[in-house]
């Protein structure tokens, strides 16, 4: 019950923060802060248990597990489970969600209880993404994100908020449309084979379908997921939201739900529809390199200080599109170290951008200049979070990206080649950011504060963590190895099992086309 309770207590936490604004506005706040810790507790005791408590199955390792009726008319389960992938996905929400708190901490004034109501349901939306294994309840989680994070947008965003909160919804909700409708036609495919429906994800894993009917249900559940990712060109509602979302918002949105994509991909995409994965995936490694070099050269000619940060975001991202469909294992371990290790550098240095806001009421860069003197520790730690941001090893960006590089050039040199161009892109956009806000004289004459106590403290935990993933990544890597060595098998035992004469090869056999193609580590 251990992840019910942990839904339970974000919902009631949302709840509680909203009606307590009548208290005071430090209500919320600390309702929300002490929610969140309790959330980080519960994540980090299912990661410590030992290995005798844990569910071994042929599916995985499992540290938590429920599965209960729900519609049973139409074979829709309340099917929850943490494996290490999850679990690592629920510690990063945790983790950014208390960010997210403190740093809202004075930004928001107005209806603080309503904010903080949506952040939690937001994060509830987001952990229920991340354990959901009946595909209806990972459907309505995955919408549930949508309407508090357009609130949270729309409310509390700056300028031009309305318009930034209407992008955002009009793409999430498009792609998840075409999602429901993948979703509904898998499981009604499912009935006709085994006389029974249901959106069990360990019973749909064991489908047998055509290559052109798993290309069409495949490209539902892509649109989706690239949308939120998001993929070039499918990312302009991105810099908008990010520019116009108040600083806890866009901690959120860059941290944690864009990761909702890029696991879906890994979850569900790939594994349930491996060899319609198999033919697309020279198509989606070439719009990763795309979407690095776009995104690295778009970032380098914005002024505004966050709609840099956001399409650096694009170009971060684009490489855990690549790694997900060079697909072995080292791609795969680099992917979950760049989703966890850009959660936490793009959440801080969005923390750290916002600081400036609210202390200069501007984002434009060229308005800045000659801050180190003035605040040098804002400045010293933004440094450190742009280092971590371009790949300065020592740091768990570095870490994985030289992963998911290494895996990339075992399956097409080429595009190894090309992503490697985005690294020095981003040495470059990374420091004309730094030249441009805090280098040169203080034109404007900027007498500032520095960083609070409480946010030297938050912002001192998240350098620890990049430190101690550059350093020592093992923890993270054994425990994601978990998951992706059993999806690995997964996907290669259902080609194996679905390769007949004029069938796409198995992942690892030879390809048939000569083009770049998924392969899987045995």
């Amino acid at each position: 019950m251990i992840l019910t309770i942990l839904l339970g207590i974000l919902l009631l936490g949302g709840l509680l923060a909203w009606l307590s604004e009548r208290w005071g506005a430090y209500w919320p706040r600390w309702i929300a802060l002490i929610t969140l810790l309790i959330s980080l507790g519960i994540g980090l005791g299912l990661w410590l248990i030992g290995p005798e408590h844990r569910f071994l199955s042929e599916y995985g390792v499992w540290f938590a597990k429920l599965s209960v009726p729900w519609i049973s008319r139409f074979g829709i389960q309340f099917h929850v489970g943490a494996d290490g992938l999850s679990l690592l996905l629920i510690l990063l929400t945790s983790f950014l969600g208390i960010t997210a708190v403190i740093a809202s901490w004075t930004e928001i004034t107005q209806r603080v209880g309503f904010f903080h109501f949506n952040l939690l349901w937001v994060l509830t939306g987001v952990v229920g993404v991340f354990v959901s294994l009946d595909l209806f309840l990972f459907f309505v989680f995955w919408e549930m994100m949508l309407v508090p994070m357009y609130l949270l947008i729309s409310i509390w965003g700056h300028e031009h908020r309305a318009y930034a909160a209407l992008k955002f919804f009009l793409f999430t909700q498009a792609g998840g449309l075409l999602m429901l409708i993948s979703i509904l036609a898998v499981g009604i495919a499912h009935y006709h084979q085994h006389e029974f429906i249901t959106f069990d994800y360990f019973h749909l894993l064991q489908l047998t379908l055509p290559p052109s009917t798993q290309l069409w249900m495949f490209a539902g559940f892509f649109a989706a997921f690239a949308v939120k990712l998001p993929v070039v060109p499918l990312h302009t509602w991105l810099p908008d939201a990010h520019t116009e979302a108040p600083t806890g918002g866009s901690v959120i949105l860059a941290g944690l739900l864009l990761k909702t994509g890029g696991y879906g991909l890994l979850r569900f995409a790939v594994p349930l529809f491996p060899d319609a994965a198999q033919t697309v995936a020279p198509m989606v490694m070439g719009l990763g390199v795309v979407g690095i070099l776009y995104g690295a050269m778009m970032a380098f000619a914005q002024t505004d200080l966050k709609r840099l940060i956001a399409y650096s975001s694009i170009a971060h991202l684009g490489f855990v599109l690549l790694g997900i469909f060079a697909w072995n294992s080292q791609a795969l371990q680099g992917t979950i170290m760049q989703m966890l290790a850009h959660g936490i550098s793009t959440g801080a240095l969005f923390l750290l951008a916002g600081a400036l806001q609210e202390r200069l009421h501007t984002r434009d860069m060229n308005e800045m200049g000659g801050l180190w003197d003035i605040v040098p520790k804002l400045a010293g730690i933004t440094m450190f979070f742009v280092m971590a941001s371009l790949g300065i090893p020592g740091l768990g960006n570095f870490i994985g990206e030289f992963l998911i590089l290494l895996g990339t050039y075992r399956v097409n040199i080429p595009l190894a080649a090309l992503a490697t161009l985005g690294i020095v892109a981003a040495a470059i956009y990374s420091l004309t950011l730094m030249q441009r806000t805090f280098h040169g004289p203080n034109i404007n004459g900027w007498q500032i504060p520095d960083l609070s106590r409480r946010s030297l403290v938050l912002l001192g935990a998240m350098i620890i963590i990049q430190t101690w993933w550059g350093l020592y990544p093992h923890p993270i890597l054994q425990t994601a190895r978990l998951t992706l060595d059993r999806l690995q098998v997964i996907v290669a035992k259902e080609q194996v099992e679905t390769a007949l004469p004029g069938r796409t090869a198995p992942m690892g056999s030879p390809s048939t086309t000569g083009l770049p193609r998924l392969s899987v580590d045995r």
